[in-house]
Formats: structure tokens, sequence, C-alpha cells
């Protein structure tokens, strides 16, 4: 049976959490598949998933934040991810799925609340679900199964360090 799981909140450590999980179904042999919506950067895990074969990495932004509204690129490339990630975890096919920054994806209105929750409701049943992102709708915490917020007591950020490489991205 697989669970559905929520990593959310204003803290660092939600994708590293999600990926941490892939780490150790990685060391079980389990198939995995990870989507990232808004992040077309550069970051030090595609480097590294990279290293496994049991792992599919798709991405679904372009390489750069978005700043106020969001573009009708940023749409269509949401939009496509969810899709894809229909189709993924219905298939059975994959063990674990993650759906990395899709809370995101919902608050900034690039895909609705209500079609990530049928993204959830037909997943197979085997499939365990990751999905994370600052700003989790209420309505996907009721259905998880497992939420965990991560809360910022103290962040480098607010004395300006900018992200490092290797340690935020």
């Amino acid at each position: 049976m697989g669970y559905v799981h929520v990593y959310t909140g204003n803290g660092k450590g939600k994708t590293t959490a999600a990926l941490g999980l892939v780490l150790r179904a990685l060391g079980h042999k389990m198939k995995v598949y990870v989507a990232q919506f808004l992040k077309g950067m550069d970051y030090g895990e595609l480097h590294s998933l990279q290293c496994f074969e049991n792992v599919t990495l798709e991405r679904f932004g372009r390489p750069k934040f978005i700043h106020g509204e969001p573009d009708e690129e940023d749409t269509k490339l949401a939009k496509q991810g969810l899709n894809r990630c229909r189709e993924v975890v219905s298939s059975g096919e994959y063990d674990i799925v993650v759906m990395d920054e899709a809370n995101v994806a919902v608050y900034l209105g690039l895909f609705n609340v209500q079609d990530l929750l049928d993204v959830v409701s037909n997943r197979h049943e085997r499939t365990e679900l990751i999905i994370t992102g600052r700003y989790a709708p209420p309505e996907l915490i009721d259905v998880a199964d497992l939420v965990t917020e991560m809360v910022e007591v103290k962040h480098y950020y607010s004395r300006g360090i900018q992200a490092r490489k290797g340690i935020e991205y």
C-alpha cells in the first residue's frame, strides 16, 4: 500500500527530505520518478540522481525564478508536468513518485488544487507519492497520510548569505 507524504512549510529541507527518501528507496532497488516543478536551474541533486539507473527525473520549469505573476510559459510547463505526473502516478510503474514544488505551483495558480487532488486520488495503490513545497493547500493536507511542516527558526539568508553550491542548490 502506497501513502501520500506532504513536506511543506517555510523552512529549509522539503526537497532534501524527499530526496532522502528517494535515496533510501534506490538502496532497495526500487523504481523512482521525480518531477520538479518551477526548478529549471542547475541543482546538485540533478547530477547525483543521474548516478542511479532506477530513477527518472523530469523538470517542468524555466531556468529562472518566477517574480510576480507567472507567464504563459510557466503555466504551460507546469500543466505538462501535472499531466505527466498523472500518467506516472496511475501507471504502477514506479514505487516512489516525487512531485517537487507542486504545492508552490498550486499557490502560483499554475494549476489548481483540484487537479493536484485528482492526481493523488488516481494513484496506483502501491505508489508512494511525495509532494513538496511551501503553501500546501488544506485540501491536500486533509487527504495526505503524512504531513511534515518544516519551520524556519533561524536561517543565514536573513543575514544576507546567498545560496551556496552543494548546500542550497
